[in-house]
């Protein structure tokens, strides 16, 4: 059937009624909801609940302080990661002695956990009855620090050139430990590996490998474990090296040149780990002469001649290895004159040289002065021969005469 049109008048009345009375509900509802968010807006800046993480080491106290701006008489809770209450205003329901109120106001419930332990790691929670209520929350790490550093190495003894292995072990601690290494003033680098325990704990362990030289023997190794929870913890030892002997010839007498009819005393100095056990002398491309005289590390030979001359050798021996020093003999005539030659002095030699120029310019001055006085006087003389002739042959042979 085909409504009429009074009767779909009064359906689009009947909608309009409807659509209209919707329309007000959600406006009441988005105002509602508007206030209501203003409202909790301003409660939650007139009244900010805060606190702070709390780091502490095992068996010391930790402190938990639960914090209210602008409170207005609302009640403050502590609870414990489980969410049982601790504190409630002033009063501790948990029977745990070892909480204890420290400070109670409107703005601020502190109290503090003694002899901290594992166990009591986790979040605990801030709680202040307001409308809503509101909550934070606190974490509390505990560091566990690792025990004294165990260090070891593959071998105690090394002989240079040589690689020997350190081992460096933290164990039991809460983070995990670093190590690092000191050789001397030299910071090293290790290999390091992690392992976590059943009980949450970590062992650290590092290794060290290092190609060790002569110099090397007597320097301190060091293994230095950082940690939140301890300062300064550290293990060392000493590297002990061995190496082959250093060899050195001393010319012990005659101090200056060898000559001829001279003796020549030589002593080898050795130094080495182990101390070398043996010294032994020789001379190279040639025997020793007859009448040389060996003691252990000096050689004495007696009236020098050149016959001597040529590479005489100390070697001495370890376990490690053989080591040598070379000494050249080179016989002089027995006029040759000793020791190193003079140095020259050349203030002196400049002296010497201004003095023989000074006796040089004196010596053309007394000539300049002599012949230009000799001159004078050839000339006055000729004048006179002529001056006193009574013709002209008379004054050439008297001028002839006088010169």
């Amino acid at each position: 059937m085909i409504p009429s049109q009074r009767q779909l008048s009064i359906v689009v009345s009947d909608w309009g009624l409807y659509l209209g009375s919707l329309s007000h509900l959600l406006c009441v509802g988005y105002c509602f909801c508007i206030v209501a968010f203003l409202h909790y807006k301003a409660v939650l800046e007139g009244q900010n609940l805060g606190t702070d993480n709390v780091s502490v080491i095992e068996g010391e106290m930790a402190t938990i302080s639960c914090r209210v701006k602008n409170n207005d008489d609302s009640v403050i809770q502590l609870l414990n990661p489980n969410r049982q209450t601790i504190y409630f205003r002033d009063v501790r329901p948990l029977k745990d002695s070892r909480f204890q109120l420290v400070n109670f106001s409107d703005n601020e419930l502190r109290v503090s956990l003694s002899n901290v332990s594992l166990s009591d790691e986790g979040r605990y929670v801030c709680q202040l009855y307001t409308d809503p209520p509101q909550e934070a929350y606190a974490d509390i790490t505990v560091l566990v620090p690792p025990g004294s550093p165990i260090m070891d190495s593959r071998e105690d003894v090394v002989s240079e050139g040589n690689e020997t292995e350190l081992t460096c072990t933290a164990m039991g601690s809460k983070p995990a430990a670093s190590i690092r290494w000191m050789k001397g003033e030299q910071e090293l680098t290790g290999e390091m590996t992690v392992d976590e325990t059943y009980d949450r704990m970590f062992t650290v362990t590092s290794r060290l490998r290092l190609t060790v030289s002569k110099e090397d023997d007597g320097e301190p190794v060091s293994c230095i474990i950082d940690h939140p929870a301890v300062k300064d913890l550290r293990a060392q030892r000493y590297l002990e090296v061995l190496y082959q002997p250093e060899v050195k010839i001393v010319q012990a007498f005659p101090e200056g040149l060898t000559r001829e009819g001279e003796n020549l005393e030589l002593t080898c100095i050795a130094k080495g780990k182990p101390q070398p056990h043996q010294i032994s002398w020789l001379r190279v491309d040639d025997d020793v002469p007859s009448h040389t005289v060996i003691t252990g590390s000096d050689l004495f030979i007696e009236n020098l001649n050149k016959s001597y001359n040529g590479t005489y050798r100390c070697v001495a021996s370890n376990t490690v290895g053989d080591a040598y020093d070379d000494y050249i003999l080179f016989v002089y005539d027995s006029r040759a004159d000793e020791g190193a030659p003079q140095k020259i002095d050349h203030a002196v030699i400049g002296g010497v040289v201004a003095v023989v120029m000074f006796a040089i310019l004196c010596a053309l001055i007394v000539l300049g002065r002599y012949f230009a006085r000799h001159k004078g006087t050839y000339f006055t003389h000729e004048a006179k021969g002529a001056d006193d002739a009574a013709d002209a042959d008379t004054a050439i042979i008297n001028k002839e005469y006088y010169i």
